[in-house]
């Protein structure tokens, strides 16, 4: 189990996801905005952070946390990263995992709203379990 940070201006949506991630055993912390994501993260760092992309100030803020994330603050860089999003029901651009880049979508998953809490629970572990592996060839 681990400390989850979710970050989504949806109250709800917001607080369903956070019911279902503790109910699965995770301590769970909920960000409605990008600026207090990040103080939130600076101060206790998350085992795994379950970004929205699109904000009321700014379309496209979780794509831009996201990359901040892996180029700035060394404590940070290697945070898995569960993007979570409706950005295809809004924007008809058809981002999948496909489109999981190191440079324009740096994140280690990609789930689109709605979304099944259950597999967001299944999600959420494999990344943890991923996370906690040890590196190298022994992990093989």
């Amino acid at each position: 189990m681990g400390y989850l940070l979710v970050v989504d201006d949806d109250e709800d949506f917001a607080a369903a996801a956070a019911k279902a991630l503790r109910d699965a055993g995770h301590e769970v912390c909920v960000e409605l905005d990008v600026q207090s994501a990040l103080r939130s993260m600076r101060k206790r760092r998350p085992d795994l952070a379950v970004l929205d992309v699109m904000f009321p100030e700014n379309s496209s803020a979780g794509f831009d946390l996201a990359r901040e994330l892996r180029s700035g603050d060394s404590a940070l860089r290697d945070l898995p990263i569960l993007m979570l999003t409706a950005v295809n029901s809004r924007f008809p651009l058809g981002f999948s995992s496909k489109d999981i880049d190191e440079r324009w979508l740096p994140v280690d998953e990609f789930l689109e709203k709605p979304v099944d809490l259950d597999l967001l629970c299944t999600r959420v572990a494999d990344l943890l379990r991923r996370a906690r592996a040890p590196e190298g060839p022994a992990a093989s």
